[in-house]
C-alpha cells in the first residue's frame, strides 16, 4: 500500500501533541519477557535488541508463548549501556537469562558463533546464529523438549516485511513489523469491560502512548511524528491467543479474548470487511522512515515522554489497513 514516507511530502507538524510516549518495551528474545526502558535507539529492522533471539525446536521452528507459555516467565537483562546508541559490545558483555527452578543463563553479547542452518519463521527461512550447547540445554531443560537459542544472522540474511501494506522495510524475528504502537486510553477502556485488569504487557506493544482524546484512535493513524522522527501506521494488529495468557504465571485464561471479541472484532469496528469478521484487534504496527535524509548523525532515539504528532488519519477503523 505504498513506500515509506517521504519527508518533503509531509504536513507539517500540529502545534499540540496528540499524546505522548508513556514507555518503551524491548523483547530481545522472542516471546520471553520484555525489557522497559526510558529510551531506546532506532534502526531500520526495530529498535536495537528487539526481537534479535528465537527459540527453535530441533526442527528449526520457532518456540512461542502460542505453544510454550512457560516462556512468558524467562526474565532478559541486558546491561544497561546497551540502550546507548554508539554502544558496542565487547567479550565481557552478557545477555542474562533467569527462569524459575533455573540457573542464570549467561549469552555473550560478542562472540564467534556457528551458523544454524534451516531456521524458519512465518514465511521466511535461512541461517541464524547459534548460541551454543549451553544455551541449548538451558531451554531443553526448561521446557522438557530439544530447543535452541539463535540469533539473527544480520551479516548473510534479511526478512522483508508484508509488501502489500509497505515497502522498503525488514524485521528480524518480529512477527510481522519493526513496531507495535497501542494507548493507555485503549487498554483503559478494555478494563473498563474486564472483572480482572489486565496489564499492557499481555500486548507485548514497543511503543505504549497516553493523552489520546478518545481510546483506539491509534486505529487511525497513518501518518505520525515522535518527536522528530517519522513512522507510517500500516496495519492494525490482529491478535493471537497470547494475550491471553497471564504473563505473571504463564497459564491461559478467558480473557482479554472473550472481551476482545465482543467490542474489537472486525465484524464490530470493520463491519464492511466480512473477511475478517471474527479477528480481533488492539493496537497498530508501524515502520519507521529511516531512509529520512534529514535525519543525520547521532541521536535516533525515542524517549519516554516524547511527544507524538499525528499528521494524517482515516475517518473510521472500516478504513485502515487490516
Amino acid at each position: 500500500m505504498g513506500a515509506a514516507l517521504s519527508s518533503s511530502s509531509e504536513p507539517s507538524e500540529p502545534a499540540t501533541p496528540t499524546a505522548k510516549v508513556s514507555a518503551i518495551f524491548i523483547y530481545p528474545v522472542k516471546s520471553c519477557r520484555g525489557i522497559s526502558v526510558p529510551s531506546a535507539p532506532l534502526t531500520p529492522t526495530g529498535f536495537r535488541w528487539d526481537r534479535q533471539w528465537l527459540v527453535v525446536n530441533s526442527k528449526g521452528r520457532p518456540c512461542t508463548q502460542r505453544v510454550e507459555p512457560k516462556l512468558a516467565l524467562v526474565e532478559v537483562e541486558l546491561p544497561t549501556e546497551a540502550f546507548d546508541e554508539a554502544w558496542e559490545p565487547t567479550k565481557d558483555s552478557y545477555m542474562v537469562l533467569k527462569a524459575p527452578g533455573m540457573q542464570p543463563l549467561k549469552i555473550c553479547l560478542n562472540k564467534h558463533h556457528e551458523v544454524a542452518d534451516d531456521v524458519s519463521i512465518w514465511e521466511w527461512s535461512g541461517s541464524a546464529l547459534d548460541e551454543g550447547a549451553e544455551a541449548s540445554k538451558w531451554f531443553t531443560d526448561y521446557l522438557g523438549k530439544p530447543n535452541r537459542l539463535v540469533r539473527f544472522n544480520s551479516a548473510s540474511e534479511f526478512r522483508v516485511v508484508d509488501t502489500d501494506y509497505v515497502k522498503g522495510h525488514q524485521i528480524k524475528f518480529s512477527d510481522c513489523f519493526p513496531f507495535l504502537l497501542a494507548s493507555q486510553e485503549s487498554l483503559d477502556a478494555l478494563n473498563k469491560n474486564i472483572k480482572e485488569h489486565i496489564s499492557i504487557n499481555r500486548f507485548r506493544t514497543n511503543i505504549n502512548v497516553e493523552g489520546c482524546c478518545e481510546p483506539f484512535s491509534e486505529d487511525l493513524w497513518q501518518e505520525i511524528k515522535i518527536s522528530r522522527f517519522s513512522f507510517r501506521g500500516v496495519k492494525l494488529c490482529y491478535r493471537c491467543k497470547v494475550p491471553s495468557i497471564n504473563q505473571e504465571n504463564g497459564t491461559f485464561e478467558s480473557e482479554p479474548k472473550e472481551t476482545l471479541m465482543r467490542i474489537r472484532s472486525g465484524k464490530v469496528i470493520r463491519p464492511n470487511d466480512g473477511k475478517h469478521k471474527n479477528r480481533i484487534y488492539f493496537g497498530q504496527y508501524m515502520v519507521w522512515d529511516w531512509n529520512d535524509s534529514s535525519l543525520k548523525g547521532d541521536g535516533k532515539i525515542i524517549n519516554v515522554g516524547d511527544p507524538v504528532y499525528v499528521l494524517k488519519k482515516v475517518s473510521s477503523a472500516d478504513e485502515a489497513a487490516a
